[in-house]
């Protein structure tokens, strides 16, 4: 797999693999926590380097396996997590992102992940309560102290990432980015070609709606996140059925998979983009790495722009409390 670069010198494979829903969120959990390490080191040999976790996935528990899972290959990978939430009896209860809690969480994940640098360390959610510059000058004293290699943030807006930036270099933002979640568009995306940031979208792949596996009559375990997201209820997922199936059938001409298709459409967007799509399965692993060969004509990129935009999308992302936490 080709590489690509984050912010000024942070080379990472062109596909990352987001590690959350091997410890939460996408229905009952694995049971069998070898078998997920297997796939992230079966990633690794599949030209993958770039892992993303963080502490409140499980909470905890995703930091120690992907720690696990990669500390015989450790020189081989670029490991990101994040800070910023404050975590009672196992839950997040609320934003923290005071300097004190930021130098906490640090040296936690760095023993969770076995491992003496943070090679990416993103602020998971703005917190309101705490300016963004005592954000970024708490993980600038952590680079110094060669705690952490690169600092990023997480569902910020444009304004948020110019003021960070201007106290540290931020190396990559990371929020929702994929054909039918166009957020990033009108001010992140160009505020990060502005300032030379990376971009990371999280869910590519429409939280599995644009692998074409995800179909109105779906049934969402309570364990399940998609069962709280309106965008997953059986009327919106109907009404959104349109463009998984032009993306399906775009797939069905190149010989490829539908998933294959939204991973090069991002990929065709900017060079210093890199999604992290999740999976649970190795052939899933290889399925999104393999995107990287997929060709996208400009006449293929400009329909699959023209069809999103004129069908538009049904429903939020979040439910409402998630809303109010995005985009500060």
């Amino acid at each position: 797999m080709h590489t690509r670069t984050l912010g000024s010198d942070l080379e990472v494979s062109a596909i990352g693999l987001g590690a959350m829903g091997m410890s939460q969120s996408y229905g009952p959990n694995p049971g069998d926590r070898d078998a997920m390490i297997a796939v992230v080191r079966g990633a690794v040999e599949r030209g993958v380097t770039f892992f993303d976790t963080a502490e409140v996935y499980g909470p905890y528990v995703n930091e120690e396996l992907v720690g696990e899972a990669i500390a015989p290959l450790r020189d081989q990978v670029v490991i990101a997590t994040k800070f910023g939430w404050h975590i009672e009896d196992g839950r997040s209860v609320g934003l923290d992102s005071r300097p004190e809690q930021i130098n906490r969480v640090a040296d936690a994940s760095l023993r969770r992940l076995q491992t003496d640098t943070l090679d990416l360390f993103y602020q998971h959610r703005v917190d309101p309560d705490v300016p963004i510059e005592e954000v970024a000058d708490a993980v600038g004293e952590l680079v110094q102290a060669g705690k952490v290699r690169h600092f990023g943030l997480s569902e910020a807006a444009a304004g948020t990432i110019r003021r960070a930036h201007a106290v540290h270099p931020v190396t990559a933002v990371q929020s929702e980015y994929s054909l039918w979640t166009r957020d990033p568009e009108p001010e992140v995306l160009p505020t990060c070609g502005e300032l030379g940031i990376g971009f990371v979208p999280f869910s590519p792949l429409g939280k599995g709606f644009l692998t074409g596996t995800v179909t109105p009559a779906t049934q969402f375990d309570s364990s399940d996140v998609r069962a709280s997201i309106p965008r997953f209820t059986a009327d919106n997922r109907s009404a959104n059925q349109a463009l998984v199936e032009y993306v399906t059938r775009l797939a069905r001409a190149k010989d490829a998979a539908p998933g294959q298709i939204a991973l090069a459409w991002l990929l065709a967007q900017h060079p210093w983009i890199v999604p992290i799509p999740g999976t649970r399965r190795i052939e899933r692993v290889e399925e999104n790495a393999a995107a990287t060969q997929i060709p996208l004509s400009a006449d293929e990129l400009a329909d699959l722009n023209d069809l999103a935009a004129r069908i538009g999308v049904q429903g939020d992302r979040y439910n409402e409390h998630h809303m109010s936490l995005v985009g500060h």
